[in-house]
């Protein structure tokens, strides 16, 4: 196998059935080549996973991918942020990321709306927070829906940056521009491919980054090289399901998974839609209403068209191939094994193809 085209960088989401195995995943993948290692937050705490794998890190960066934005205070964030950033040696990463509403206010009890104003200030929160919380000076940021001010309050020892990059999950298009105007970086979902961030997602993030010039001090990322895609000082991460099997059949099989469970959810309709599967999601919708299915049992009604739009599933060589075609339009591409209706000696057995696939393509 050999990736004859320039390759975008490669950051890893581990997986582990126990915190032990998750580091020691993100430890294979570092040495296999992954520049991040990323922390997600569903089966486990973002802001802990992270932590976790901050000590085996080495040179790589660490990063959230993604925090849910408002479960935790804009202050907490800040803080965990601050420590991670610490523990990381100054390699950290925010990943911050709305989440959907049911997820906010069913599992969490909290409040969602209005996600993309909430979003806005708790970044501002965060940054005034990380700049300042060593002065001793008063500290207040946010607004109209949350915020903070904060008095008489001087933390005893200073941060290893004051200024630590802020980067955000977005799928729809009024949030994809917030993160092109206030954000380090963006993180995209792991459904997705090149044609939809140079069709869709980066025109959102160039009309976000053009607001740049009349926006406060403290929402403007600091400058840095100008990337490939032209947004200057700003990094493109796309994220992928990553599926591979010598067998094709197997490999969408190990997808399917995550596909069912995302297309049972109307909120990446237009995702589905922008690919051709309108059809195809309805299906998968179908089957979750009417047997009553659990969502991360869905693959069976998954068309494999759905797989090859979507994700980077194949043989090894088609996966290497397929990275390739995001180095014109990301800067890096978060990697990590399905998991979705899987069994765990799967994931593992998924996961460690993956990595292989890291070190093949990084050699």
């Amino acid at each position: 196998m050999s990736a004859t085209r320039a390759l975008p960088r490669i950051g890893y989401a581990p997986w582990g059935e126990t915190l032990d195995e998750l580091v020691a995943a993100g430890r294979a993948a570092r040495e296999a080549g992954a520049d991040t290692l990323w922390a997600a937050e569903l089966h486990r705490s973002a802001t802990i996973t992270a932590a976790a794998l901050a000590p085996v890190a080495g040179p790589a960066r660490v990063g959230t991918a993604v925090a849910l934005a408002f479960v935790r205070s804009p202050l907490t964030t800040a803080l965990e942020a601050l420590d991670l950033d610490e523990l990381s040696a100054g390699r950290f990463v925010l990943g911050l990321g709305s989440g959907v509403r049911r997820l906010n206010e069913d599992w969490h009890h909290a409040d969602f709306d209005p996600p993309v104003r909430r979003l806005r200030e708790t970044v501002a929160c965060v940054r005034a927070f990380t700049a300042a919380c060593a002065d001793g000076a008063t500290i207040e940021a946010g607004g109209e829906v949350t915020g903070f001010r904060i008095r008489g309050y001087r933390r005893p020892f200073p941060p290893v940056r004051a200024r630590i990059p802020v980067h955000l999950a977005a799928v729809g298009p009024v949030m994809t521009r917030l993160a092109g105007e206030i954000a380090d970086g963006w993180i995209g979902h792991e459904l997705g491919s090149p044609a939809h961030l140079e069709d869709t997602v980066l025109p959102g993030l160039a009309e976000g980054h053009a607001r740049r010039a009349s926006a406060p001090a403290t929402s403007r990322p600091d400058s840095g090289p100008a990337p490939g895609h032209g947004l200057d000082g700003f990094e493109v991460t796309a994220s992928a399901c990553c599926a591979i099997d010598p067998d094709p059949r197997r490999a969408h099989r190990l997808a399917a998974g995550g596909l069912g469970f995302y297309a049972s959810v109307r909120t990446y309709g237009p995702l589905f839609a922008e690919h051709g599967l309108e059809a195809a999601q309805q299906r998968v919708l179908e089957e979750f209403r009417s047997a009553g299915a659990r969502a991360d049992r869905l693959g069976h009604v998954v068309d494999p068209a759905m797989t090859r739009a979507l994700t980077l599933t194949g043989t090894p060589d088609e996966v290497a191939r397929r990275l390739t075609e995001y180095a014109a339009v990301a800067d890096s591409v978060k990697l990590g094994p399905p998991v979705h209706g899987l069994e765990p000696g799967e994931i593992r057995a998924a996961q460690a193809a993956v990595i292989a696939l890291i070190k093949e393509v990084r050699a």
